[in-house]
């Protein structure tokens, strides 16, 4: 019997959840489904600018797990540019950041950016 999932520690949602090309029809197979934890290793790997352990730290998985879903991520943002297809961010198995682990200091987590507009 295969292990259980891990759910992966997401710090924040993406504020847009729909990117591609303007002038595509909305048919099925004109859409790419991206997961919430691959966007995640995206964003910390490629904008945040984290190595892959560094990133497998924040997620808490191992860094072959990370290595396999930042693939699977860039594979789908590829065919999505290639072939004109409108990239969609959702599902997955993920577990949104509460804001209350020792590990979080991205400032992007929901606590941290409550925190933030409260303070400014």
């Amino acid at each position: 019997m295969p292990r259980p999932r891990k759910c992966r520690k997401v710090c924040c949602l993406p504020d847009s959840n729909k990117f591609g090309p303007l002038d595509s029809p909305i048919k099925g197979e004109y859409f790419v489904i991206m997961s919430v934890d691959e966007y995640e290793t995206i964003r910390l790997i490629d904008f945040e600018g984290l190595s892959q352990e560094e990133c497998a730290n924040l997620m808490h998985v191992a860094r072959t797990t990370v290595q396999g879903i930042y693939s699977d991520a860039r594979r789908k943002l590829a065919e999505s540019l290639v072939n004109g297809k409108v990239l969609r961010i959702e599902g997955g198995d993920y577990k949104l950041c509460d804001g209350n682990e020792d590990t979080c200091s991205c400032g992007g987590c929901q606590k941290h950016r409550c925190n933030n507009i409260i303070k400014n």
